[in-house]
C-alpha cells in the first residue's frame, strides 16, 4: 500500500488533478482534497486502496459513488451498493456536499436558500419562546443535526426542524431515535423525498408531528399520528394560525408573525 507522500509524488508525475483522481478512484472530490490538502491525516483504508488503484498502484478496486441522489438506484458493481451503506460509511463521508442515509441509501442534499433558513430561525423562535414561558424541557434543533432514526446502522436523516423531549436520547452526535415533532421546509428537489419516504419514515419510526412547510405556495401541511393508530391531518395557508398538537394547540404558529421576517 502506497503511503500518502507516496501517492503525492505519484500525483505530480502523471500531472493528475484532484478532480482527475476523484473521476479514476470513484472517490468524492471534496475527500480527495482533504486527503492531498492535508486536512486528512488518517484516511480510511478502502480509500487508500481506490486511490492507489486510480494512481497505477497494485491496490483492489473500490468505487463509491460521488453523488447517489436518487432514491433507491444502485451504484456501480463494486462494494458498497446503494441499500448497504451504514453508518459508519455516512460519517466518513466529506462535510460537503451533505447527504442523509435512508435504509442503506446516501441521498444528497442541496444547501438552503435565504428564505428556508430565515424560516427555520423564525419557526425555532416561536417553538423556543414557548417552551421557555412553560419552563419545559422539550429542545429545540434545526439541520444540520443527525437523527438516527431507526436507533439501527441504516439510517441517519437531517430534518429541517425538530423537537425532543425526552432528553436521554440526546448525545453528543445528535440524536438517538424519533424526535416528538419534526418539520421539513419543502423545495423542488426534496419534495418527493419529504412527502413520501420521509412521511413513512418518520411514522414508522414514532414521530408524532410531523409538518410539510411549503414556502413557494405558502401551504403548512400538518399530520398527527396518534398512540392507538389514528392519523389526524391538516392543510393551512400562511393566513391561518396552526396549533401544535403535541401542545394540545397550547401552541399555536401565526404565520402572518413570521412572513414578513423571510
Amino acid at each position: 500500500m502506497m503511503t500518502v507522500s507516496e501517492m503525492k509524488e505519484r500525483k505530480k508525475t502523471l500531472h493528475y488533478t484532484n478532480e482527475k483522481i476523484a473521476e479514476l478512484s470513484g472517490v468524492p472530490l471534496g475527500t480527495v482534497q482533504k486527503i492531498f490538502g492535508g486536512a486528512t491525516t488518517y484516511p480510511r483504508y478502502d480509500t487508500m486502496q481506490a486511490l492507489e488503484k486510480a494512481l497505477g498502484g497494485s491496490g483492489s478496486t473500490f468505487t463509491v459513488q460521488e453523488t447517489p441522489a436518487v432514491y433507491g438506484s444502485s451504484t456501480k458493481e463494486d462494494f458498497p451498493r446503494q441499500g448497504e451503506y451504514t453508518v459508519d460509511d455516512y460519517r466518513a463521508l466529506p462535510d460537503h456536499p451533505r447527504y442523509e442515509l435512508i435504509d442503506g441509501v446516501l441521498i444528497e442534499m442541496e444547501s438552503p436558500s435565504t428564505k428556508h433558513q430565515s424560516l427555520l430561525g423564525e419557526l425555532a423562535y416561536h417553538f423556543n419562546l414557548f417552551i421557555r414561558s412553560r419552563k419545559g424541557t422539550c429542545r429545540v434543533f434545526f439541520a444540520p443535526f443527525d437523527v438516527q432514526l431507526d436507533c439501527d446502522e441504516k439510517t441517519i436523516v437531517q430534518p429541517d426542524l425538530i423537537i425532543i423531549c425526552d432528553r436521554d436520547k440526546l448525545k453528543d452526535w445528535g440524536l438517538w431515535g424519533a424526535p416528538d415533532f419534526a418539520l421539513e421546509v419543502l423545495s423542488p428537489s426534496s419534495k418527493k423525498k419529504d412527502m413520501i419516504i420521509k412521511y413513512r419514515k418518520y411514522k414508522a419510526a414514532g414521530v408524532k408531528e410531523y409538518w410539510l412547510v411549503d414556502p413557494e405556495n405558502e401551504i403548512v401541511l400538518t399530520y398527527y399520528f396518534g398512540e392507538d393508530g389514528t392519523e389526524k391531518t391538516g392543510i393551512y395557508g400562511f393566513d391561518n394560525i396552526i396549533p401544535v398538537e403535541i401542545y394540545h394547540g397550547e401552541l399555536e404558529i401565526d404565520f402572518a408573525e413570521i412572513v414578513p421576517y423571510l
